[in-house]
C-alpha cells in the first residue's frame, strides 16, 4: 500500500484528543449525503413529472394537429383527411372542433372548452375513450333524439351532475351583439378522468354534428389530429405535412402547442439543481475545514515525513485522499439515500400534489443514470477541490520552522 494512502486511512481514525477533528470529518459526510440525496431526488421528480405529463397530454391530444391559417376552419377536410393519411408515419387522422362556451347545469354555470370529435375516428388519434370512468364513450343521441355529451370529473363535481343529468350549452361565436345566443340541451352520457386537472376541470366532449351546428361551422372543422408512429418525432411529421398540403394549412406538434409549459418544467429543473448544489458546496467547506485542521494538528507529523525525505506531492496526496475518501463517503452514501427516497415514492406515493397547481395528483419520479452519474460527479469534482488549498499548504511547511516552534 502506497504510504500516503495508508496516512490518510491512519488519520480517519482519530484518537480521543481529536475527536473534534473527527466530528467535524461526520458533518462533511452527512453534508454531502444530504446533498447527493436531495439532488438525485430533485432530478428524479423532475424528470417524473415531465414523462408524466407529457404522456398524459399525448393521452388527450392528438401528436400532430393540422389547422387552417386563416383560423375559419378547413372546408373539405375529408380531402385533406385523405391527403394527410397518405403521408409516411401517419397512422390515423380524425377531424375536430376546438370552441369555448359556457355550461349550465341545474345549479351552477361555468365556463368550458367545446371539443366536436367523432368518436369512432377519436379513438384512434388519442386515448380519450380509454379516460372514460363512467358511462360510454359514445355521442350518439338517445332514443328520445337528446344529444350526448361526455364531461371531465372536475367539471362534473363542479357541476353538481352525472350520467343522465341534463345541461346547456351556450355560444356566442357568429351571433350579433344583439342577437340571441345559439342554446344546445345535452344530457351527460359520461365522465371522464385524464390526471390532467386543466383537462379535467375544463374540457367537454360532443359529437361534431352537434359542435358544427352550434357554433356556426356549415360543413367545417377547427383541425385535424393526426396519430404518427412514434411521438418523439412529432415535429419531423410536422414539417412533412407541412410541405405536403402547402397554404393555406399547417401543422403543428404537441411540442410545439405546449412549448411553454415545457420551457418552464426545464428551466426549474436547472434552477433546482443549482439551488441544491449549494448544499454540496458547504458541504465541501466542511472538508476543507477538517483538513486544515489536521493540517494545523499534524504539522509536526509532517515535517517528520519531509524530514524523512517524502516529497512535497507525497504530502499534498495524502491530505487530497484523505478529503476525496470522505466526499466518496457521502456521494455513494446519498446516491443511496436518494435513490431509495426515490423507490418509496414511486411505491408508496407519500407526497401528494394539489392537482389543480401541478396538473397530477401525486410526485412521480423517474430515475435516470445519467442523472446519477452526473449527481456523483459533481460532488465528487466539488470534493476534489476543496482538498486542493489544506494540502498544498500542507505540503509548504517547513520542517527547521516546525521544530523551531516545538
Amino acid at each position: 500500500m502506497a504510504y500516503p494512502l495508508f496516512i490518510a486511512r491512519r488519520y480517519l481514525r482519530a484518537r480521543q484528543k481529536e475527536g473534534f477533528i473527527s466530528l467535524i470529518s461526520l458533518i462533511a459526510v452527512l453534508g454531502t449525503t444530504v446533498g447527493v440525496a436531495a439532488l438525485t431526488f430533485a432530478l428524479a421528480m423532475m424528470n417524473g413529472f415531465e414523462n408524466t405529463v407529457k404522456i398524459r397530454i399525448i393521452n388527450t391530444t392528438a401528436h400532430v394537429s393540422v389547422f387552417d391559417v386563416f383560423g375559419d376552419g378547413i372546408e373539405e377536410y375529408e380531402t385533406v383527411e385523405s391527403t394527410i393519411l397518405e403521408q409516411p408515419h401517419v397512422l390515423a387522422a380524425a377531424p375536430f372542433i376546438y370552441f369555448k362556451a359556457a355550461i349550465s347545469s341545474a345549479v351552477e354555470n361555468d365556463g368550458v372548452v367545446v371539443r366536436g370529435i367523432v368518436p369512432d375516428k377519436e379513438k384512434l388519434v388519442t386515448q380519450a375513450a380509454a379516460s372514460v370512468i363512467h358511462g360510454t364513450f359514445d355521442l350518439e343521441r338517445d332514443s328520445m333524439g337528446v344529444r350526448r355529451m361526455m364531461l371531465g370529473m372536475t367539471l362534473a363535481e363542479r357541476l353538481d351532475v352525472d350520467l343522465g343529468d341534463e345541461v346547456v350549452l351556450v355560444s356566442l361565436r357568429g351571433q350579433e351583439l344583439t342577437s340571441s345566443p345559439k342554446v344546445m340541451k345535452f344530457v351527460v352520457g359520461g365522465i371522464f378522468e385524464t390526471g390532467m386537472y386543466e383537462y379535467d376541470a375544463n374540457l367537454t366532449y360532443i359529437a361534431l354534428a352537434d359542435a358544427q351546428d352550434l357554433f356556426f361551422l356549415r360543413g367545417r372543422v377547427t383541425g385535424i389530429q393526426v396519430m404518427t408512429d412514434d411521438w418523439e418525432k412529432a415535429d419531423e411529421v410536422a414539417t412533412q405535412l407541412d410541405e405536403a398540403l402547402g397554404p393555406p394549412y399547417f401543422a403543428t406538434d404537441w411540442k410545439r402547442m405546449h412549448k411553454n409549459l415545457f420551457s418552464w418544467m426545464q428551466l426549474e429543473k436547472y434552477a433546482l439543481f443549482l439551488a441544491l448544489c449549494l448544499i454540496v458546496a458547504v458541504a465541501a467547506f466542511n472538508i476543507v475545514s477538517m483538513l486544515i485542521m489536521i493540517v494545523i494538528d499534524k504539522r509536526k507529523d509532517i515535517a517528520i515525513l519531509k524530514a524523512m525525505g517524502a516529497p512535497t506531492n507525497g504530502i499534498t496526496r495524502i491530505f487530497m485522499i484523505k478529503g476525496m475518501i470522505i466526499g466518496a463517503l457521502g456521494t455513494l452514501t446519498g446516491s443511496a439515500v436518494g435513490l431509495l427516497l426515490c423507490w418509496l415514492q414511486d411505491t408508496f406515493n407519500f407526497i401528494p400534489l394539489p392537482p389543480e397547481i401541478y396538473f397530477i395528483n401525486s410526485l412521480p419520479v423517474d430515475v435516470r443514470p445519467e442523472d446519477v452519474l452526473l449527481v456523483c460527479a459533481v460532488s465528487l469534482v466539488v470534493s476534489f477541490l476543496a482538498t486542493i488549498y489544506p494540502a498544498r499548504r500542507a505540503s509548504r511547511l517547513y520542517p527547521v520552522e516546525v521544530f523551531r516552534l516545538e
